[in-house]
């Protein structure tokens, strides 16, 4: 087989893999969700807390902020693992991934010692504990990627998005 067959057997897959991995994407980014927004819902004090560690605002934003974003987390998680929304959701989601990257590099810059607060409670860590910004912004960066990839192709099998719109995927350009 030359280059150019078997490049054009790969770009012949694509149509045909590219629902199913896009079910894995938004499965993947759902359940990413529900984790951090699960883990900080049963303690809405100390996600408050994790969010004023980042000394970016008054104490009292900070703690509303960390109180409501579990409930975002959870709500971006419910509506990617049912496929309502797809598009907005992963908007919604780079948007927010974006932010909290600026977040932990803004951390890191200025030398806080601080746990992120990504999947449960952060804040201060304890006198000698290390920060482990790089890892942390380098998952992050992979989850931006998968809702960058939902923004690019949002419809995909079993999802509320195609019952709603009721045509077959096949007639879709996007």
């Amino acid at each position: 087989m030359t280059v150019t067959a078997a490049a054009r057997t790969g770009a012949a897959r694509w149509p045909a893999v590219r629902p199913w991995l896009g079910v894995a994407v938004r499965l993947g980014l759902a359940a990413v969700w529900l984790v951090a927004g699960g883990t900080k819902v049963g303690d809405l004090a100390a996600s408050g807390r994790a969010v004023n560690a980042y000394q970016v605002m008054p104490y009292d934003v900070a703690t509303v902020i960390g109180a409501a974003l579990p409930f975002v987390e959870l709500a971006l998680g419910v509506l990617l693992l049912v496929g309502l929304a797809t598009r907005l959701t992963a908007g919604v989601s780079a948007a927010l991934l974006v932010v909290f990257v600026a977040g932990i590099v803004s951390a890191w810059a200025r030398g806080l010692a601080i746990d992120c607060g990504c999947f449960g409670s952060g804040g201060q860590l304890a006198a000698g504990q290390s920060p482990s910004y790089l890892p942390e912004i380098l998952r992050d960066l992979g989850f931006l990627a998968l809702a960058g990839f939902l923004l690019s192709w949002p419809r995909t099998p079993v999802s509320m998005d195609g019952w709603l719109a009721g045509a077959p995927m096949e007639d879709e350009d996007e």
